[in-house]
């Protein structure tokens, strides 16, 4: 996914200006996609630019207020040709995986506590998913929006559950090696 398409996305969703933006981002998409304050006011100068959304029309904003933004006609048709767009899934980059190979030739020394406070994060996260899904999915909440919303959600739980599974297995085979905290040979 794109930092522009993620922009249009939220925006046809609800008009915002860029400080709303990355407020959700933190709080929603920010889970899969995120960004930084200054890359989505960037990115929002280039979406304005490229007339895929506008300043919402209206009083000209005082200094010190907030513009709006809503997704033009061309942005909604930039974003539907993405959505229906093939593209391959991306590798997987994740430093611990490559740390775990490399400790198969300099030992496992060091990795079990971090492979612990690995397995706490991703609980952390798991936790987080299903406090949103029992507050923001209640039985019944079936429209189309909703239910994709969901699925998504489910995506990220299969994920975080994934990696629990994965983190307890990866620490009792370095726990076996003799990754506890000592020097671990490979």
């Amino acid at each position: 996914m794109s930092l522009p398409h993620a922009i249009l996305t939220a925006l046809l969703e609800k008009p915002s200006s860029g400080l709303e933006l990355t407020r959700r981002f933190d709080k929603s998409i920010g889970y899969f996609w995120s960004a930084t304050h200054q890359q989505i006011y960037r990115e929002l100068g280039r979406l304005e630019e490229a007339g895929l959304i506008r300043e919402l029309p209206g009083a000209v904003p005082l200094r010190g207020q907030k513009k709006e933004y809503e997704v033009l006609p061309a942005g909604g048709a930039e974003l539907a040709r993405w959505v229906a767009e093939s593209q391959d899934p991306k590798p997987i980059r994740d430093p611990l995986l490559l740390r775990l190979r490399a400790a198969g030739v300099v030992g496992t020394g060091g990795l079990a506590p971090e492979l612990r406070r690995h397995l706490e994060l991703h609980r952390d996260q798991l936790a987080q998913y299903e406090a949103i899904e029992e507050k923001d999915f209640p039985p019944g909440r079936d429209a189309v929006e909703d239910r994709l919303r969901r699925l998504v959600l489910h995506g990220g739980i299969a994920l975080e559950t994934f990696w629990l599974q994965w983190l307890r297995e990866a620490l009792a085979e370095v726990e076996d090696i003799g990754g506890d905290g000592g020097g671990g040979a490979p």
